[in-house]
């Protein structure tokens, strides 16, 4: 598996007015915070509410006739099944989804309504990539996985793309991380622009599997993180991310789960915007000053995705997790 800048363009050109070009926002509060200029990528505001819509969507539309007729299977806690679902919609592709039980009912009930067919399965006791390929292998269907493919890497690069046209130059992008998808997508992306773009990723403390990782210099694999950010509940990066990675990533933070609930409130207080707490890890990370040399620096942050359920939100802004 390879991928490089000039996927990331092309998948650019495949997204042009299919995907959001989502704003780029600043908050003078943020920036005293943190001692430096911060830019926002909101990829909250995105379609289906995640960055997720853009590697799915890539991938899909890259299909052969034949494979857009078998159908496409993905495996997923929530965004990466959204993603897929709607790009299939658009492309009138039948898709089915293999996701865990304890998925937030928001992304349980959108997957559904954008038209995918839902199986769920328990975390503790069931592996979803075994459950996914057996029904894809079933019915000759395509995999399409969350974030250990070219397609998807490229897909996800596009928004740091778009952040680094519309902020400019920066001396950092900092994204979430969970199979490493994101930040794979997003080092290419950068490193294509200006090759000293220090590219760092946030993990919850309990999940820092890709940490790890590279620390170790071969990918580990972990328990089940117990952690509010269901979006990087990964138990060990991907094959493809972890590559790009040890090239171009200048390293990994950690950050708490009360640390997420703090970035969640800030976002919603100053930013007047919706995070989920896999979104909110950046922010998490830069307000607790994670990422060294921050002082007069430019900073860009990606925070990828929004799809949290009412009743959950509310809860966590009050520090109930």
């Amino acid at each position: 598996m390879t991928v490089a800048y000039a996927d990331v363009r092309a998948a650019a050109q495949r997204l042009a007015g299919i995907a959001h070009r989502t704003p780029v926002i600043r908050s003078r509060t943020l920036d005293a915070a943190c001692g430096a200029e911060i830019f926002i990528k909101c990829e909250n505001l995105q379609r289906m509410g995640a960055f997720k819509f853009r590697g799915a969507y890539n991938l899909l539309a890259s299909l052969s006739p034949a494979e857009r007729n078998a159908g496409v299977v993905a495996f997923s806690s929530g965004n990466h099944a959204q993603g897929v679902a709607l790009a299939a919609r658009i492309l009138g592709i039948s898709a089915t989804i293999v996701m865990p039980s304890d998925a937030p009912h928001v992304k349980l009930a959108a997957t559904r309504e954008y038209g995918a067919e839902v199986v769920l399965y328990e975390r503790a006791r069931s592996h979803r990539e075994e459950i996914a390929r057996g029904i894809a292998a079933e019915r000759g269907a395509t995999i399409v996985p969350p974030f250990d493919d070219p397609r998807i890497v490229a897909g996800a690069g596009t928004a740091a793309l778009e952040l680094l046209e519309d902020a400019g130059s920066l001396d950092a992008v900092v994204v979430p991380v969970g199979g490493g998808g994101l930040m794979a997508g997003t080092a290419l992306a950068a490193h294509g622009i200006d090759e000293v773009i220090a590219i760092y990723g946030v993990e919850p403390e309990t999940g820092d599997d890709f940490a790890q990782s590279l620390a170790r210099g071969e990918r580990v694999s972990i328990g089940v993180p117990q952690t509010i950010a269901d979006g990087l509940q990964t138990t060990s990066p991907g094959i493809l991310p972890f590559a790009i990675a040890r090239e171009h990533v200048r390293s990994i933070v950690r950050v708490s789960d009360d640390e997420l609930c703090g970035a969640m409130r800030f976002a919603f207080e100053r930013l007047k915007t919706v995070v989920e707490p896999s979104g909110a890890a950046p922010i998490a990370a830069l307000l607790q000053r994670r990422i060294p040399d921050l002082a007069g620096r430019r900073i860009g942050a990606i925070v990828s995705g929004g799809n949290i359920d009412i009743a959950r939100y509310a809860q966590l802004l009050e520090g109930r997790s």
